[in-house]
């Protein structure tokens, strides 16, 4: 008998359906928890066990953003377990691409390339360990889209960072654009009349473009 070697968008798929079924922690509850044990500030670290992934809806816009706008470089701040990721790895199986997503909790990240390994799409993306700061100071090539959804103080800084590396039609994909941090980064950023800004999925995402 001949195995039918998977098509790797339904690898993928695959992959994904597995993940969403393995959230175990719902993170509106975690909030409330740390919030009830007087665990202040919160850090990183508290949500080394907790899935922060993007919704199915949203997974499936970006994969369509990708494929509109032909985009081959992509930066993502925030990997987790690897589920942005993955719908990224659609995206850039129709774009030819390559992602790099980079990912502060070493734990997380172990855990994030096992999940693209068995997504077969492990040669698609660089995963970098560590605070986005320095794991992306040194980045030269152009963006074709930055997805944003790590922590969000950092939102600014890594903007300003990578900034240079921006070209006419590079889009910013602003997750949790309804967070108090998350708004005055955005506020910052509409002083600057070479940017325009587009709300979308009830404000929980801001796509930023150069005019």
């Amino acid at each position: 008998m001949i195995n039918k070697q998977k098509d790797p968008r339904e690898q993928i798929e695959d992959t994904l359906a597995y993940l969403y079924k393995d959230s175990k922690y719902d993170l509106i509850k975690a909030i409330k928890g740390f919030a009830k044990s007087g665990l202040k500030p919160i850090q990183p670290s508290n949500f080394k066990d907790v899935y922060l992934s993007i919704t199915k809806e949203q997974g499936a816009d970006l994969q369509q953003l990708i494929k509109k706008h032909n985009c081959k470089h992509i930066i993502e701040f925030g990997t987790s377990f690897g589920i942005s990721t993955l719908f990224l790895a659609l995206g850039v199986l129709e774009t030819k691409g390559h992602i790099i997503t980079t990912e502060l909790i070493e734990s997380k990240a172990h855990k994030a390339i096992e999940n693209f390994k068995k997504a077969g799409v492990n040669d698609l993306i660089e995963l970098r360990i560590g605070n986005a700061l320095e794991t992306l100071k040194n980045h030269k090539a152009p963006i074709d889209l930055l997805f944003l959804d790590g922590w969000k103080n950092l939102y600014l800084p890594l903007f300003q960072l990578l900034a240079p590396n921006f070209h006419k039609n590079t889009l910013i994909y602003v997750d949790n654009a309804d967070m108090a941090e998350t708004q005055t980064f955005l506020k910052t950023i509409r002083q600057n009349n070479k940017y325009e800004l587009q709300r979308t999925f009830g404000g929980k995402v801001v796509l930023i473009r150069l005019k």
